[in-house]
């Protein structure tokens, strides 16, 4: 049987599915991609343009970025009054432990290994992209221009890599039946509400050297949803408890590039979204929900089209719910 991307996309708009795959995902203003028959493990192959990345402020300050319209944002396309602006933020340049040395005043020795896992800096390199380019020693943000150059308020020269954990249920009614919209179940996710700049998000934070994708997605969700920093030492053991058994199954809903206001021509964030589903909704019957850390709420969300999230979390949040064939 031939699978084509345009039957892909008919029958993810029904409750019907191939016999022979387990769920079509299908996301707009994206390439669509089956990947995996025999499990659920989807990737983007590319995004066709970012937005948000090509604000006309960087995010959070006052620094005025060059405009850069739809049509000079690939790199393929000459445009001669392209002149972005060069910034990076001081807490970046202060040398904190998550950033990468500044190269204007010399070259880092030895130099990065970009492209790869950089051993001795401890920090990966590589970009679900595949291999970006390296022009005048920088790295090149590999879906286009965004109007600025240098690293803004990211660490790393290149991908900067970090974990999304998406928590959903079915939401439910007083009679305990699952509340649906146009025939399909409603789904619920948590979402937090970052301190920075306001936006509604899903929790989630920078992969630290030497941590693993799957530990910083337990560790962000517990302190930005749970507020785990500030439970006594036996509740976090309850808490911990809980976590290692909801995140024993989680599915990959997306991994690649992000369109987040703080990329530049040379930084920009890349992600790996997983979903932890809990089907049954018994999981967080003895904890509630309180925001923590970097979030100044914390809530159960329903999961609908009308979504304003931060950077491309409403993106993810579209796939999530297409592979559970709930409304959107």
């Amino acid at each position: 049987m031939k699978i084509s991307v345009r039957n892909i996309v008919q029958f993810s708009k029904t409750k019907c599915s191939f016999p022979l795959i387990s769920a079509a995902v299908v996301c707009t203003s994206l390439y669509y991609t089956l990947h995996q028959p025999s499990a659920v493990n989807f990737t983007y192959l590319k995004r066709t343009m970012h937005t948000k990345a090509r604000g006309p402020d960087y995010s959070g300050t006052s620094v005025k970025k060059c405009p850069v319209p739809d049509e000079f944002v690939k790199w393929s396309v000459t445009y001669d009054d392209y002149k972005p602006t060069e910034y990076t933020s001081e807490i970046v340049l202060g040398k904190p432990v998550w950033a990468d040395p500044d190269m204007s005043q010399c070259k880092p020795d030895p130099p990065f290994q970009y492209n790869s896992k950089d051993a001795h800096y401890n920090v990966d390199r590589t970009s679900f992209t595949g291999k970006y380019e390296i022009i005048d020693d920088r790295p090149r943000n590999p879906i286009g221009r965004t109007g600025m150059t240098g690293r803004g308020l990211l660490g790393r020269w290149g991908p900067n890599h970090a974990a999304d954990p998406i928590v959903t249920r079915w939401k439910i009614n007083g009679k305990g039946q699952r509340v649906q919209e146009n025939g399909k179940p409603l789904l619920e996710f948590v979402a937090i509400k970052r301190k920075d700049n306001g936006q509604w998000a899903i929790p989630g934070g920078m992969v630290d050297p030497g941590d693993t994708v799957s530990a910083t997605l337990k560790k962000e969700f517990g302190e930005e949803a749970l507020n785990s920093l500030e439970l006594s030492e036996k509740e976090q053991e309850k808490l911990h408890n809980m976590l290692t058994k909801l995140f024993q199954k989680g599915q990959t809903i997306w991994s690649g590039y992000v369109d987040d206001p703080r990329n530049t021509d040379n930084s920009w964030m890349e992600t790996v979204a997983v979903n932890y589903h809990d089907e049954l909704g018994e999981v967080f019957k003895r904890f509630q929900l309180k925001a923590g850390d970097d979030a100044g709420d914390v809530r159960w969300t329903e999961v609908r089209e009308d979504l304003e999230l931060y950077a491309s979390h409403k993106d993810i949040l579209e796939k999530t719910a297409r592979f559970h064939f709930a409304f959107w």
